[in-house]
């Protein structure tokens, strides 16, 4: 990959955001969780979520082993998750899926574009993909 391509997918605010993570722990205290792995990088995460008496997601704590692609994927879903409804939570994981496979617009949620530049890099939809999968593996649960 030459300089010029990868400045331009790692960009400093995403590489910013990918140390967002320290500030996300994943604790025992988060009842609902999933653990995903990307088949095309094999990048791991482990995440844990709360929900509310109100049906919100009220804490998030991740594990990650994964490119800055994924970090910062994990960083901008957990900066935002918190205060939301699981469905808007889902149908972002949906429509970034769309995003990446050009079939739809990026969904709307804080801090979102500064993974665009992944687009063009097909290598890493996983990892960008894996954080937005556990968490709706794991709030599926809470449907159950």
């Amino acid at each position: 990959m030459s300089a010029r391509v990868s400045s331009k997918l790692y960009s400093p605010e995403l590489l910013g955001l990918a140390t967002g993570l320290a500030d996300f722990p994943l604790t025992s205290d988060l009842p609902l969780r999933a653990e995903e792995r990307s088949r095309t990088c094999g990048s791991v995460i482990a995440l844990g979520l709360a929900i509310d008496d109100d049906g919100l997601v009220s804490a998030v704590g991740i594990n990650i082993s994964a490119c800055a692609i994924g970090q910062a994927s994990a960083a901008v879903m957990a900066q935002a998750i918190r205060g939301d409804n699981p469905g808007h939570v889902r149908l972002t994981a949906t429509g970034l899926e769309r995003w990446l496979a050009g079939e739809g617009e990026l969904p709307l949620w804080p801090s979102i574009a500064a993974l665009t530049p992944a687009r063009d890099h097909p290598g890493r939809h996983g990892a960008l993909l894996l954080p937005w999968k556990a968490a709706s593996a794991a709030l599926s649960q809470a449907a159950s």
